[in-house]
């Protein structure tokens, strides 16, 4: 028998146990997920190694059901003569809380309709990542890092990081979900000497689910360094109105002050600009943001939500309109409407054609935007502000590295600003997101 199956036999085991007990000290109804993770970090700094991590850790969290009363607690503590004090603590905390209706156990029919696709979300080859291994993968990137930063160079931190992560989640009521993940990252910070006393700082950081996905390391490292020195000499500019492309890698930044308010917490409250808009055209038609449980080996993939509800490709957004808003089993309730799903796997919007280099050419003044310092969005009125660094072109040519400068709006109104999306998306995410063109953007000086 496999590792993979004895472990999670383990697990269908306790859980049962788990269950069993917590409905005969009184529970109505109870939620029982166990989980193991495995993880492995080194960085080097300095051609020396700074950081050597190596733990494995678990986790019970029980959540107990009784008289429109809920209580949650988790242990570390797997030993079943523990457990029984554990169950019986925590509803006992149960009994004193205050009665709250809507917190119940999902109706079991929204468990059905799960899909069966073999996601590729854990890597066999894993295991065979050795000590040395590792530390090879950190030295080659920081190597790659030191030699093309050259004589700019103060210090460089490289790193590697990876985990295999392994959950089994069942209810009283009918649910049983299992999951095993790996994930592997690696790459770089750089830290260089600008005029004067400017020290600007940049990274490069890439992950998968399979080591074999990874791009080169030498590339890693030498992105790192390359990103850091186009911060060299930035400089404010004055306040201006011309357009801007948000980089791919860095888009969700400024796209997660739309799904915040999507939630169902955020509508519930009376926080949310979008409550009152599904179906209503407040952006351009090139905004259609997909939610794509099913991207083979995608970071964020997954068969089951934090509900147990079934996951679905959906589009949360379609051409400019809210299409569907994020309600979890506890809101659909609270607000009296379906739920879909509170959650979201990972964040597609379809590229485009052109390259972004190609965008530029054509956009006369413009700034591409690579970098956010600070920041807020206010999921109320949709008013943004963030502080941006980036480069100024014209014509398709540098003119300068920008910093220092800020872009502030409201969601209602950017969004409809939107022109084009260039051709490609970043793949080390969640957010799948190609580099969005937006123009009449305004820009001004922190």
């Amino acid at each position: 028998m496999s590792y993979k199956k004895d472990q999670q036999q383990e697990f269908r085991e306790l859980a049962g146990w788990v269950i069993n007990q917590t409905k005969q000290a009184g529970a109505k109804d109870c939620k029982v997920s166990i989980s193991k993770r495995r993880f492995v970090e080194i960085n080097y700094r300095d051609r020396k190694p700074e950081v050597i991590k190596e733990a494995t850790t678990q986790g019970l969290y029980l959540e107990v059901f009784i008289d429109n009363k809920f209580a949650g607690k988790s242990t570390p503590d797997f030993r079943k003569t523990t457990l029984s004090g554990f169950v019986t603590d925590l509803i006992d905390n149960a009994r004193i809380m205050e009665e709250d209706p809507f917190r119940t156990l999902p109706d079991p029919k929204y468990y059905a309709g799960r899909s069966a696709s073999d996601l590729q979300l854990a890597d066999p080859s894993q295991p065979e990542l050795t000590p040395e291994a590792r530390h090879a993968m950190v030295k080659t990137v920081e190597n790659a890092c030191l030699e093309a930063g050259g004589s700019k160079v103060i210090s460089v931190e490289a790193g590697e990081y990876d985990e295999t992560f392994e959950e089994f989640v069942i209810t009283s009521n009918g649910f049983e979900g299992s999951n095993r993940t790996t994930e592997c990252w690696s790459g770089a910070s750089m830290t260089a000497q600008d005029e004067g006393d400017r020290r600007p700082a940049g990274s490069h950081w890439v992950g998968c689910r399979y080591r074999g996905d990874m791009p080169s390391l030498e590339e890693v490292g030498k992105e790192a360094a390359k990103r850091t020195l186009d911060l060299m000499g930035g400089k404010k500019i004055a306040t201006e109105t011309l357009p801007v492309i948000l980089e791919n890698r860095g888009a969700a930044r400024v796209l997660s002050g739309l799904l915040n308010p999507m939630s169902g917490g955020s509508i519930q409250q009376k926080r949310s600009f979008l409550a009152d808009k599904k179906g209503q055209q407040f952006g351009s038609k090139l905004l259609t943001v997909q939610d794509d449980p099913f991207l083979v080996r995608g970071l964020g993939s997954r068969l089951y939500d934090g509900d147990g509800f079934p996951t679905k490709k959906r589009d949360l957004l379609l051409e400019g309109k809210v299409n569907e808003f994020l309600i979890d089993w506890y809101y659909s309730r609270k607000l009296g409407w379906e739920p879909t799903s509170g959650s979201i796997t990972n964040l597609i919007i379809s590229p485009g054609t052109r390259s972004v280099e190609e965008i530029i050419r054509d956009l006369g003044r413009c700034i591409l935007i690579t970098e956010y310092i600070g920041g807020n969005s206010n999921s109320t009125t949709g008013d943004f502000s963030v502080g941006i660094i980036g480069k100024l072109f014209d014509k398709g040519q540098l003119v300068q590295n920008v910093a220092e400068m800020n872009i502030a709006d409201n969601h209602l109104k950017f969004w409809n600003k939107l022109v084009e999306v260039a051709n490609d998306p970043w793949i080390y995410s969640q957010a799948r997101l190609p580099s969005l063109v937006f123009e009449g953007v305004v820009v001004a000086g922190i």
